[in-house]
């Protein structure tokens, strides 16, 4: 039986600790113990749906583009409505995007869901998705940028594998494809090894071997829903990023506000891949890119290296989100422990 006054006192704390833990509320650390669900590996003759949950396509063309792409894979392809709605810089209203994506997982015959582009939008998309759908209807989500959104909210609420890749209109060339398919296509292990080139060098800033859950994507995006409830436990994580288009100084800052909200300390490892033409408008009153990074990261006593082939960038990793992975900062791999399709 159990000590009824120690269960009042065991309730008690944890009623409190929910007032303390604000957004990081017990209900959202139960969601980090949801079982992980895979889903199935595409292969030829599948169904895909291309949607555009954030920003409105302006260039059509991108959709045929797109089309031929993934029927180069051998699959069927739905256009989703969103693709040619237009509200302000929406691919339609909150309520058409999110109906759409509810349909999209509901329907048994449609097997994977890409996204046309990133943008802005996705958060305001999250109060309005049926998670209990999505849940028992598995299938491969796919993109990045503004998307990151997505992908963390659905894997924490369901427990559904997503994945960090390219959209409609990211190049899709053969390293693209290669990755894309040794994940997305084939249920073995794989691991991710770094790109020899001399333009993709890693930078090792902590060095050592680091297991846990790979989470992360787009830096501001990530930053901008914390205390929303939509993202994980963080603790025993590895945490990637990657961003655009943002001067150091925004990096400092978003980084300070993993740091002041317990991201950093909690997390296992971190990877941050590439950081597109994140230049300082005027160098000489400003840090480098790579002195933010070693600031932040250099006392957290992790492993954490830079360059991974992540981000808003031509050479695009496919990266699941959810699935227990290896790193070694020194060699700036990432092996996944085990498949993340069945």
């Amino acid at each position: 039986m159990i000590d009824r006054r120690n269960f009042i006192l065991e309730t008690g704390m944890l009623a409190c600790s929910g007032l303390v833990l604000g957004g990081n509320s017990l209900a959202e650390l139960r969601l980090s113990d949801i079982k992980r669900i895979k889903p199935k590996a595409l292969k030829a003759g599948d169904t895909i749906a291309i949607t555009s949950p954030a920003g409105a396509v302006w260039d059509e063309a991108q959709i045929e583009t797109f089309s031929n792409i993934l029927k180069g894979f051998g699959f069927n392809i739905i256009l989703g409505k969103t693709l040619k709605e237009k509200h302000g810089y929406f691919a339609g209203t909150d309520v058409l995007r999110a109906n759409e994506l509810n349909d999209l997982f509901a329907n048994k015959k449609i097997k994977g869901i890409f996204c046309m582009k990133g943008g802005w939008g996705c958060a305001r998309l999250l109060d309005k998705l049926d998670y209990k759908i999505i849940k028992e209807n598995p299938k491969v989500l796919i993109g990045f940028s503004d998307i990151t959104t997505l992908l963390i909210a659905i894997t924490t609420k369901t427990g559904l594998i997503t994945y960090h890749g390219p959209v409609g209109n990211s190049g899709w060339n053969d390293f693209t494809k290669n990755s894309f398919i040794n994940v997305v296509q084939n249920t073995k292990p794989y691991t991710f090894e770094a790109n020899p080139a001399n333009e993709d060098a890693i930078l090792t800033i902590n060095s050592g071997k680091a297991n846990g859950e790979l989470v992360g994507g787009n830096l501001t995006v990530l930053t901008s829903i914390i205390g929303s409830g939509y993202l994980p436990d963080w603790k025993g994580k590895i945490l990637f990023l990657e961003e655009a288009k943002e001067e150091p100084y925004s990096i400092d800052r978003m980084l300070t506000q993993l740091k002041l909200s317990g991201v950093l300390d909690s997390v296992n490892g971190i990877i941050f891949g590439k950081c597109a033409k994140c230049l300082a408008e005027e160098p000489l009153k400003s840090f480098t890119l790579n002195e933010v990074l070693l600031q932040h990261f250099k006392p957290l006593k992790i492993p954490v290296f830079f360059g991974a082939m992540i981000g808003h960038i031509e050479n695009k990793l496919t990266v699941p989100i959810g699935i227990k992975a290896s790193i070694d900062a020194d060699k700036g791999t990432i092996s996944l422990l085990e498949s993340s399709v069945y």
